[in-house]
């Protein structure tokens, strides 16, 4: 299986009226082709059933490089599964995707991939750390949206606590950021936090609240009623 091979498979399902709906609503400069999403899904399932894992992360590659939308959000879906062993390249070209983020739509599938290599190995936190301090805006979002899984756990081990309150202090030192989409990342890690975690995301609030923007820490308390 080649890109090219992949690329053909998807533009099967194109659908121009589709498309230019979606590039109108993400407000995109790239090709869109239309295809839906569970149409992705379908696809990448079978390429990962009959590839194995040096050979998905270089379909995941190729795809990744056309920049068209669906073969970006396919790419991420090849590469979206807890078990990949070894994981080291994949790891490493999704982080290389994280500089390139210029839509929520494309990062958060990413992030979704990302996100089984960082709960199979959690001392990858040391590397999302460092996005924090980046200049690009979707980078620093990238390492909220990616840690997510730790929002999640209703009765955490130490370990878990730990990350837990190591990204709930990434998410402070956004609190002063005005962006859109930082105040909106910000917002959904506390509000899935609440869902499993009701005083600990209470307590950021009440710390933090007052300063983000209305709107997010309106959605940070959705769950808390």
């Amino acid at each position: 299986m080649t890109p090219e091979d992949a690329l053909n498979q998807i533009r099967a399902h194109a659908d121009p009226e589709r498309a230019a709906g979606a590039k109108a609503y993400h407000k995109s400069d790239r090709l869109h082709l239309g295809v839906a999403n569970p149409v992705l899904n379908d696809l990448s399932k079978s390429w990962r059933q009959t590839l194995d894992v040096e050979a998905r992360v270089a379909l995941a590659d190729g795809l990744w490089q056309t920049d068209i939308y669906e073969a970006r959000l396919a790419a991420a879906k090849v590469l979206t599964q807890a078990r990949l062993r070894p994981d080291d390249a994949a790891w490493a070209l999704i982080q290389s995707w994280v500089p390139t983020f210029d839509s929520w739509a494309i990062a958060d599938h990413a992030c979704m991939a990302g996100q089984k290599r960082l709960v199979a190995a959690p001392e990858r936190l040391d590397q999302v750390e460092a996005w924090t301090q980046s200049d690009h805006l979707w980078t620093r979002r990238a390492a909220l949206v990616i840690t997510l899984p730790w929002t999640k756990q209703n009765f955490p081990k130490p370990d878990e606590i730990a990350a837990r309150e190591r990204i709930l202090g990434w998410a402070a030192g956004y609190v002063p950021d005005r962006q859109w989409f930082i105040q909106k990342a910000i917002a959904w890690w506390v509000r899935e936090l609440g869902k499993h975690d009701a005083p600990r995301a209470r307590a950021f609030l009440d710390t933090h609240g007052a300063q983000m923007k209305p709107f997010a820490a309106k959605e940070a308390a959705k769950y808390l009623t």
